[in-house]
């Protein structure tokens, strides 16, 4: 009994930062111009793929004889709340808002790491997890390469 509540313990908190991926990449993707087609679509997609990693953890959160958890943790609410007041006082948003998304992904990742170090985990679920990880650090990667972008071209424009 121990044993599931401890695995219950480990997925409901990465049910909880996906619920905070899908929120904050919601608020992102309303962050962000029409004309961001590239930003929008990437949001959007990151937005899903957080849907349907909370989906596959709640299944196991119920297999063990869990109830999962729903809504979002408290940090992430007070994340998205500054997304909202440096929006309003910076001049490169497109900059900014990939900026704070992967302010995001680095608590996912930290999230995913401190989970894995559960000696608890049976290897399904760990193996579920570590697929998971694997997906959001690669996440991270692009939207820092895009941010890392971001920072040249506003070094560099393209007009005078």
């Amino acid at each position: 009994m121990a044993y599931d509540s401890a695995v219950i313990d480990v997925l409901n908190d990465l049910i909880l930062i996906n619920n905070d991926r899908v929120a904050g990449y919601e608020k992102a993707y309303d962050e962000t111009k029409e004309i961001e087609t590239d930003l929008r679509a990437l949001f959007k997609g990151l937005a899903s793929n957080s849907r349907d990693f909370a989906s596959d953890l709640k299944a196991e959160v119920t297999k063990l004889g869990g109830e999962p958890e729903s809504g979002t943790m408290v940090s992430g609410k007070i994340y998205r709340a500054w997304m909202d007041i440096r929006s309003v006082f910076t001049n490169d948003n497109r900059r900014a808002v990939l900026e704070n998304a992967e302010t995001g992904e680095d608590a996912a990742k930290k999230a995913y790491e401190e989970a894995l170090q559960s000696d608890q985990l049976p290897a399904d679920i760990r193996q579920m997890i570590v697929n998971q990880q694997t997906s959001i650090l690669a996440s991270h990667e692009l939207i820092k390469k895009e941010r890392d972008r971001q920072r040249d071209i506003s070094q560099f424009p393209l007009t005078n």
